[in-house]
């Protein structure tokens, strides 16, 4: 009952003119996100933190949280109609979505899609409401030497967030942590790595170097890239038939299902339930030779499980403050932006704050649904504009974000800088998520540390003598035994591909 009235008082706050307003421009910014191939919503959550930098603290998340899973939707749309997934999670979509839009069956995809996406962020969200209270009240019992094993939980997902060699998720992470250890030390209050320089007192700021490895270094890749064909292909209907029903209500299920359990676990990504979806409905398929042929169900399952997965993501950062992907890192960066520390403290000090944030999913979802249907032509129109003057306007839009950051020139510089170091890294195939996971969990992690060391007078024994701290750097070592496995299997089948 308790959390059925935090609820009903959160959704009267997420229904007010002002905070509404924000989650529809967060709706549609984060669906023109999703359109534009190669931003996605790590890039696109990251360039617009700044527009919510004079905001108030709860339409600040709210717009963040809406262009979030606002650009998960919108990443189908390139999937459907240019057969280029605007995000990562939509490339298993080309396969059957964009083989319906060359049998003029787009219409029926993108709406199977939105409605798949609204039941499985839904259900997620509600999912959400049960287990915000319970994990929370546990989590209260932490202490420094538990906070500090979770922090090492959140760090030993950089493997999980690797792409194909552990050593350089871990490069990426060592930079990271080198970055968050500039500015001043957290208990002596000394100067570290400052090189007198006046700016570097409060550190280097996270945004400023999200905006830049992930907008800027984007740019530059854009830049290199040719300009996407649109299908010029007429949409005949956006009704899907009775067939296309019967045959999308059970895949919607399960991937609300797999999108949402496989959600609660941090660093696994968004790839992983989309292509388990996929991979479900084509086993139980009576058809599975079908599959890539324009299956309705190749793109009924994983649509619903990407934004299943997108709201059950955000589980772990409300109550324990661990970013289990790299979109939910530059939220949290957001949150701490605006005096917030996620985890379980946040239901104890702003629980209006996060109530109205999480009714606000329930709204966003109905605004996608109706938002995006009728307006598919507006966005076939966007994904025509010339790259040129995407990319002017993306650079002009950070450059003015970095400055209303502080109203400071340095944090141009550093954001420029770090733009420079994520093209360099995406070349070499460097792993950027690491490293803002790392710079953003590194101050607190050495915080818990210190305070702990502290308590025990230097020894160590205090994390493994306390049952909830062994615990978690239990599962911290077995993420990092799982993920090294699944990387030296991924090394061993290219080897025997060659």
């Amino acid at each position: 009952m308790e959390t059925l009235h935090l609820l009903a008082g959160g959704i009267a706050g997420a229904l007010q003119p002002t905070n509404l307003l924000f989650a529809f421009l967060g709706c549609v910014i984060g669906t023109i996100v999703g359109i534009l191939p190669g931003i996605g919503p790590v890039a696109g959550t990251a360039i617009l933190i700044p527009l919510t930098a004079s905001l108030d603290p709860t339409a600040a998340i709210i717009m963040l949280s809406a262009i979030y899973y606002g650009a998960m939707y919108g990443g189908t749309l390139t999937s459907v109609l240019v057969n280029v997934p605007g995000e990562a999670a939509s490339a298993i979509t080309c396969l059957d979505g964009y083989a319906m839009a060359k049998q003029g069956r787009a219409g029926a995809a993108l709406t199977i899609a939105a409605i798949g996406s609204f039941i499985g962020g839904s259900i997620a969200t509600m999912g959400l409401v049960w287990l915000a209270l319970p994990i929370s009240s546990v989590a209260l019992r932490f202490g420094p030497p538990e906070f500090f094993a979770l922090m090492v939980v959140g760090l030993s997902l950089v493997t999980g967030l690797a792409s194909t060699s552990l050593v350089r998720a871990l490069l990426s992470a060592t930079f990271g942590l080198m970055v968050a250890m500039v500015g001043v030390d957290p208990v002596v209050g000394g100067q570290r790595f400052t090189f007198g320089q006046v700016d570097l007192l409060d550190g280097i700021n996270v945004v400023s170097v999200a905006m830049g490895l992930f907008g800027i270094g984007e740019i530059l890749l854009i830049a290199e890239t040719k300009a996407v064909q649109v299908l010029d292909a007429k949409i005949r209907t956006l009704m899907p038939t009775k067939q296309d029903w019967q045959d999308s209500w059970a895949p919607i299920l399960r991937g609300t299902g797999i999108g949402f359990f496989i959600g609660l676990i941090p660093g696994i990504g968004a790839v992983v339930p989309t292509i388990i979806s996929y991979v479900a409905e084509k086993r139980l398929s009576r058809t599975p030779e079908k599959f890539g042929t324009g299956m309705i169900a190749g793109v009924a399952g994983p649509e619903t499980a990407n934004n299943a997965y997108s709201n059950a993501s955000l589980v772990p950062l409300f109550t324990l403050g661990i970013p289990g992907s790299p979109t939910v890192a530059i939220i949290m960066g957001a949150f701490m932006m605006n005096g917030l520390v996620p985890g379980p403290l946040l239901f104890q000090e702003h629980s209006d704050l996060v109530w109205t944030v999480i009714a606000s999913l329930f709204v966003g979802n109905v605004i996608l649904v109706i938002l995006n249907l009728p307006l598919i032509p507006l966005w076939v129109m966007i994904l025509k504009a010339p790259q040129s003057v995407l990319c002017t306007l993306i650079l002009a839009f950070c450059v003015l974000g970095a400055y209303t950051l502080s109203g400071s020139a340095f944090d141009i510089i550093v954001m420029a800088l770090f733009g420079v170091l994520g093209y360099l890294f995406r070349k070499l195939d460097i792993p950027l998520a690491p490293m803002v996971l790392t710079v953003i969990l590194g101050p607190m992690m050495e915080k818990a540390l210190r305070q702990s060391l502290e308590i025990s007078r230097g020894s160590f024994e205090i994390f493994f003598t306390r049952p909830i701290s062994v615990a978690l750097l239990g599962v911290a070592a077995v993420f990092l035994i799982a993920s090294t496995l699944r990387l030296a299997s991924a090394v061993r089948g290219d080897d025997s591909e060659v």
